[in-house]
């Protein structure tokens, strides 16, 4: 198997440098033991501290919201942000392990149901993450995104029919919503259907809400069909040069070099496709 290009590690390692500051040792006093149980019964962090930290990185986040989350278990703020940085950082255990946490205690806690789907699509194991999401889903039926998570999860499992059901769903509650569109294309992309994925891409692409993460499947998809100027320009746009370069090589390796580049190159096979599966978010 090739390695994996650059484009599914565009959330990269931050320096120990980016994360929060270390609060210095207290000074051990005769009062030593009173500051100790005011430590350890000290409020929770303010709105405007929690939404400080919400702007930082995923290993920060995972760091502040777990004392958070050790202050009160049962804060649901604090255990869904926390599942969220873990499963950002590919410690999707753990986020599993954490949404469960919470909903032991709140069984109908939306945010917590749809993080456990997520981790449990992250790990490779969407078999687990199905029936939170129908109960998130029950729960919210007017909310596009148990649908949208849901369809990525019968994708996994092979339920294609099923899944093409939930984002249609998910469609209809949110029009062009291009997290929606992104994962029907992706799912399009590793049945070989490279030019339906394309036109879902560029649906996706042209809403004002797209991410950059959508603009960069589109690309991938493009280069995979040969269609190597316009992924090029796209890619150029946005990522840095030397990330853009990384996956324009891998681009290149998969076209064939001794015949001219096809308008649309022959269907990427599954080991291609398969890369994108991590941009599979879902809301």
């Amino acid at each position: 198997m090739s390695p994996m290009p650059a484009l599914l590690a565009t959330v990269a390692l931050l320096s120990l440098s980016a994360g929060p500051a270390l609060a210095a040792a207290p000074v051990q006093t005769q009062d030593a033991p009173q500051n100790a149980v005011q430590s350890a019964t000290r409020a929770p962090a303010s709105a405007e501290v929690r939404a400080a930290y919400d702007r930082m990185d995923a290993l920060a986040r995972s760091v502040f919201w777990s004392g958070e989350h050790d202050l009160n278990p049962a804060d649901p703020v604090a255990a869904v942000k926390l599942a969220q940085a873990l499963r950002e950082l590919g410690r999707y255990d753990q986020a599993a392990q954490t949404a469960e946490t919470l909903l032991a205690l709140q069984p109908a806690n939306l945010d917590a149901l749809l993080e456990l789907g997520r981790a449990h699509i992250g790990r490779g194991q969407a078999f687990y993450g199905i029936a939170p999401l129908e109960k998130a889903r029950d729960l919210a039926p007017r909310d596009w995104r148990p649908y949208s998570l849901l369809g990525v999860a019968y994708e996994q499992v092979r339920r294609f029919d099923d899944a093409r059901a939930a984002w249609n769903q998910a469609l209809v509650l949110s029009p062009d919503n291009p997290d929606v569109l992104t994962n029907a294309a992706t799912a399009a992309l590793t049945h070989g259907d490279a030019p339906g994925a394309e036109a879902l891409l560029r649906r996706a692409a042209a809403q004002p809400t797209a991410s950059s993460k959508v603009r960069q499947t589109l690309a991938m998809t493009l280069g995979l069909q040969g269609k190597m100027g316009e992924a090029e320009q796209i890619l150029r746009r946005e990522l840095p040069p030397e990330l853009a370069d990384q996956n324009l090589a891998w681009l290149a390796a998969r076209n064939t070099p001794a015949t001219p580049q096809p308008a649309v190159a022959s269907a990427p096979s599954p080991s291609d496709t398969a890369r994108t599966w991590s941009s599979l978010k879902g809301g």
